[in-house]
């Protein structure tokens, strides 16, 4: 299948679509095969993620599309479109798909798109490994190239295209409104075609972070990440959160994020302690609320919710939170055991006012966290 095969095909799923009634029109198509460069084609669930988030799927549409989605990206399909991007090299800015091991292919973070052999014989990546390597295992030597790669994951996220499209020079689609002004100046000659090209855009995102002692495994790299973000996307809040609340944002070293985590950890109340979820929450709601969230911020609690405490304070924290904010994502390492529920009292209380309930154990799950963050 070619790249051309791939959009004829996502067409034909979308067309399918709206004959099921579903509302998808043609620049939702055309953002989902930019969503389609920048996801893991091997990884079947979050080409759907991706797919659901670029054609906007209503969750009232939810189960038409994941119908149709089973039918239009089986097994094998995604495995021919797989490897016939590795050959042509056709989709811009796409990684190239290596094979790390049977049955699946996956994407090694930073390598430059060249074409790579393909066959049954499994090719060693440190970083590969790294991407999938749980928080709990890694060791002191893990530090440093970690913290890199999540460094990197961050910019990838700041500098995702939006949606909207901005007037440009050079390359673009061609903007005819723009194009026609600009010739009524010459008598009508087009001496120059105006073009557009999707802005930049910035996310918005205000991150609260546990660091109580049943996160001690995970709190590092998380904490690493976010400070990435920040460092990537300027407009991000960070807040961490065990017994009390801290706003960690005028606190942090532009570019030294290994600096931060330690200056963070020495100097926040209660590191590794106990937690009181909802009361910490309260205290956000209080005190930063109506400054840091509005309609186009994005949400980022990160805990397990193994919350003791009072309940009540939890549920209104997240009420008002989710009243304002875009979206609430809540990432819970404990989603790495697939006999996880989420039934814990804090988790429980949360629930019903997260948009999305996401693991974060290792970097591959951060790296699916991107389309909830950026959309």
């Amino acid at each position: 299948m070619t790249v051309g095969g791939l959009a004829a095909h996502l067409a034909s799923f979308a067309g399918a679509l709206r004959a099921r009634g579903v509302r998808v029109v043609l620049s939702d198509e055309t953002d989902a095969l930019s969503a389609l460069t920048l996801v893991d084609l091997a990884d079947r669930e979050e080409v759907r993620r991706a797919l659901a988030v670029a054609l906007k799927i209503r969750r009232r549409d939810r189960s038409v599309f994941d119908e149709l989605f089973d039918q239009y990206f089986s097994a094998s399909a995604r495995e021919a479109a797989i490897a016939e991007a590795a050959r042509t090299r056709s989709v811009p800015h796409a990684a190239v798909p290596r094979r790390i091991g049977a049955p699946g292919w996956r994407n090694v973070e930073g390598e430059t798109a060249r074409e790579l052999p393909l066959g049954d014989t499994p090719a060693y990546s440190p970083n590969a490994l790294l991407r999938r390597k749980s928080f709990e295992e890694c060791t002191d030597a893990d530090l440093a190239p970690m913290e890199r790669l999540l460094i990197r994951l961050a910019e990838k996220l700041a500098t995702r295209p939006s949606r909207r499209l901005v007037p440009a020079r050079g390359r673009g689609v061609m903007d005819p409104r723009r194009s026609f002004r600009s010739a009524l100046a010459t008598d009508g000659e087009f001496l120059r075609l105006a073009r557009r090209s999707r802005a930049i855009e910035e996310p918005r995102l205000v991150a609260l972070c546990d660091t109580s002692g049943s996160m001690d495994a995970h709190t590092r790299f998380l904490l690493a990440f976010l400070l990435a973000l920040k460092r990537a996307a300027r407009r991000t809040e960070i807040f961490v959160f065990n017994t009390s609340l801290t706003r960690l944002t005028s606190w942090l070293a532009p570019g030294k994020v290994v600096r931060s985590l330690e200056r963070v950890s020495a100097s926040v109340p209660d590191w590794s302690g106990g937690t009181r979820i909802g009361e910490c929450l309260e205290t956000f709601v209080e005190n930063h609320l109506d400054a840091t969230i509005d309609a186009k911020t994005v949400v980022l609690i990160v805990s397990d919710g193994l919350d003791r405490g009072d309940t009540e304070p939890l549920v209104r924290a997240m009420r008002a939170i989710r009243s304002r904010a875009r979206r609430v994502v809540w990432l819970n390492p404990l989603l790495s055991d697939p006999r996880y529920e989420p039934i814990a009292r804090g988790m429980a209380a949360a629930l019903p006012f997260v948009d999305r309930l996401l693991p974060a154990h290792n970097l591959e799950t951060l790296e699916r966290l991107l389309p909830w963050l950026a959309a």
